[in-house]
């Protein structure tokens, strides 16, 4: 599947430093990122492999190739295969990301 989300991949209450520690751990260089409330993102594509953490707050991205869509919360991770047509849109309470890419 080209994206992949696993719930509470790191430890909510300590999500920043779990996630960069996760990251570091697999050789990647991450920065953080946020957005307010209802932010939208429209539908793109990236020529790399994208790898995101939620540590504050609730993003969903919707995946129109896979008919789905799938929401983060803190502590949860999301895997993007380079290419992966995503959109998305900002929770109500805003969101902050960490993320990395590969390739």
């Amino acid at each position: 599947m080209p994206a992949t989300l696993t719930s509470a991949a790191v430890d909510a209450a300590v999500a920043p430093e779990a996630a960069a520690a996760t990251m570091r751990a697999e050789g990647l260089r991450s920065h953080t990122w946020q957005n307010g409330p209802g932010d939208v993102y429209p539908p793109h594509r990236h020529g790399y492999d994208k790898v995101l953490f939620c540590t504050r707050g609730s993003i969903r991205f919707d995946l129109p190739e896979e008919g789905r869509s799938v929401e983060l919360r803190p502590g949860d991770r999301l895997d993007l295969l380079a290419g992966t047509a995503h959109a998305a849109i900002v929770g109500p309470d805003g969101v902050v990301c960490l993320e990395a890419s590969r390739g």
